[in-house]
C-alpha cells in the first residue's frame, strides 16, 4: 500500500499533449515512474512511481491557461539529477538552473530547473 500523502495527483495543462508527452516520459522513466493512466486521445496522460503515493499528469483542454506552474520531482541520488538535467535539455528544455546545491533551501539539497515546451518550471532534486 501506498504512503499517505496530501495529494492524490496533480496534472498541468499544455498546449500539445504528444509533444508534452515526447518530453516528459523518458524523464518519468528515468525516475522509475510508469504509465498509470493513458487516456491521450481525451486529453490525459497520468504517472505513478510504484510505491509512491501521488501521480503526475498533463492534459489538453484548449480552455485552460497553459505554463507558469512549478513542479518538484524527486530523484534518488545526485547522478539522477544530473541525467534528468540533460535528458531534459535534450528533449527541447530550457536550463533554468544548473544542478547544484541550493544551500538557501537546506544544506544538502542538490537540485536542477528546466522550463519545460510550454514554459512550466520543472525542477528535479535530491538531499544528499
Amino acid at each position: 500500500m501506498a504512503p499517505k500523502a496530501l495529494i492524490d495527483h496533480f496534472a498541468i495543462y499544455v498546449k500539445d499533449i504528444k509533444k508534452t508527452r515526447a518530453f516528459y516520459e523518458p524523464l518519468l522513466t528515468l525516475l522509475g515512474a510508469e504509465v498509470k493512466n493513458d487516456f491521450e486521445e481525451q486529453g490525459y496522460v497520468g504517472y505513478e512511481r510504484p510505491g509512491y503515493a501521488n501521480q503526475f499528469g498533463f492534459a489538453y483542454d484548449p480552455s485552460k491557461p497553459v505554463g507558469m506552474s512549478h513542479i518538484a520531482f524527486r530523484a534518488d541520488s545526485k547522478e539522477l539529477v544530473q541525467q534528468f538535467y540533460e535528458l531534459a535539455l535534450k528533449n527541447g528544455g530550457q536550463d533554468n538552473g544548473r544542478p547544484g546545491i541550493r544551500e538557501h533551501y537546506a544544506p544538502d539539497y542538490y537540485a536542477a530547473f528546466i522550463f519545460d515546451p510550454d514554459g512550466n518550471n520543472v525542477e528535479v532534486s535530491t538531499r544528499s
